[in-house]
């Protein structure tokens, strides 16, 4: 990881965000459990930093086995409690009972789509959408596309997934190129 490389200001000078920048953020993903991955901590980070789900990412991997919707889907009310008393990841009943229950809507989706990448992509028709931010202040917060599928995603039972969660998931899963012309991974995660 090199220091030196100009990056988008948001990664600073934290090595969790430089190397969560360098090597995943905007980068495209079409794993399922990775896509499932994203989708709970996004929804976690609501009213949060991302820095902070970043440092707490290994105990959430733990608590919500590895990100297995089959088995987040079947967590009951002695889960829930087990998840508030986890020190490790953010204890808000809302989000943990969020995150179980899109579980749930993303294998229904799964069985509808075939995967949850066939569905998810269908908002930028499979493309990646290339922005050429200047800096990192002209970055939107949502767009046409996230309110698109903010609004087909909670049709379908998902929660913690508005508009603003959900440009930050296309960022974070490479729907999105948002990395700041001058950054070094602008052109690299094509």
């Amino acid at each position: 990881m090199n220091k030196h490389k100009t990056r988008c200001e948001w990664a600073g000078s934290d090595p969790v965000y430089i190397k969560y920048h360098d090597t995943e953020w905007g980068v495209p993903v079409h794993d399922d459990r990775k896509l499932f991955e994203f989708l709970i901590l996004e929804g976690a980070q609501a009213g949060l930093s991302w820095v902070t789900i970043l440092k707490k990412r290994e105990n959430y991997i733990k608590a919500f086995d590895n990100f297995d919707p089959v088995k987040v889907s079947s967590y009951n009310s002695s889960h829930v409690q087990k998840l508030l008393l986890n020190k490790g990841i953010i204890r808000n009943r809302l989000k943990i009972q969020s995150a179980i229950k899109n579980a749930g809507s993303f294998l229904k989706v799964i069985k509808e789509f075939g995967s949850f990448d066939n569905y998810i992509w269908q908002f930028t028709e499979g493309k990646v959408i290339k922005n050429a931010w200047g800096n990192v202040s002209e970055l939107p917060s949502e767009t046409k596309e996230s309110r698109f599928m903010s609004k087909d995603l909670k049709k379908r039972g998902f929660s913690f997934i508005g508009p603003t969660i959900c440009y930050a998931f296309m960022q974070a899963i490479g729907m999105v190129n948002d990395h700041t012309i001058e950054c070094f991974r602008y052109s690299e995660v094509e």
